[in-house]
């Protein structure tokens, strides 16, 4: 792989999506982890898009959209069924002083998972288990296409920390049903249109107490 030629690329996608740039040391771990993922996906299919220009506009460039919009005060997340790492491997990336859990139960993902935090040299911790059993709350979960998504939307509610954020990467049609799944204690945030799509959105819902 290029890594020069893959660094200016996603640079210049960013532009385009109306996104500032990355600096060289950044760019340098999106490469690393692209490349990786590239590999991996051949053998794992971690996404069904193949093409190094697909994952970069499709995956890469949508998850640093979502992790310049995650709440500043948010100092932990939650990745649920992380699957290849995203979008909680880019926003690790591009918020280091976020503390990222990636939740993955199938075996073979988690193991690139752990791979991928070795070879990038983030301190971002992999949970080989189902989310579920996480004892831990968050001041921020996101789900992105997990399967049975209105019952993980539903998990994934009970694993906010009050005052924390819920975030769900979803499509216009489908959000409402989710914000259903997720119960009478989340104010929604008007949703966040994602780049290269004209259905794909980030909603933000913060966990509040219920009056009595």
């Amino acid at each position: 792989m290029n890594t020069a030629g893959t660094a200016a690329r996603l640079n210049d996608l960013l532009q385009k999506a109306g996104l500032d740039p990355l600096d060289d040391p950044t760019t340098a771990k999106f490469s690393s982890f692209l490349s990786l993922f590239i590999r991996w996906n051949a053998k794992l299919n971690l996404s069904s898009v193949r093409d190094e220009e697909g994952i970069i506009s499709r995956h890469i460039i949508e998850s640093i959209a979502v992790a310049r919009s995650i709440p500043r005060q948010a100092t932990s997340l939650l990745d649920f069924g992380s699957g290849g790492g995203l979008p909680g491997i880019p926003i690790a990336l591009y918020r280091p002083q976020i503390a990222v859990t990636l939740a993955e139960s199938q075996g073979k993902k988690a193991a690139f998972l752990q791979e991928a935090v070795r070879v990038l040299g983030i301190a971002t911790k992999v949970h080989a288990d189902r989310a579920e059993n996480l004892q831990t709350k968050f001041d921020c979960v996101i789900l992105r296409a997990v399967e049975k998504m209105p019952k993980a939307v539903s998990a994934a509610a009970k694993l906010v920390s009050q005052n924390g954020w819920l975030a769900l990467m979803t499509t216009e049609a489908a959000l409402e049903h989710l914000q259903t799944a997720a119960g009478p204690r989340f104010q929604w945030k008007a949703p966040i249109r994602l780049p290269g799509s004209e259905s794909r959105i980030l909603a933000l819902g913060l966990k509040i107490n219920l009056p009595t």
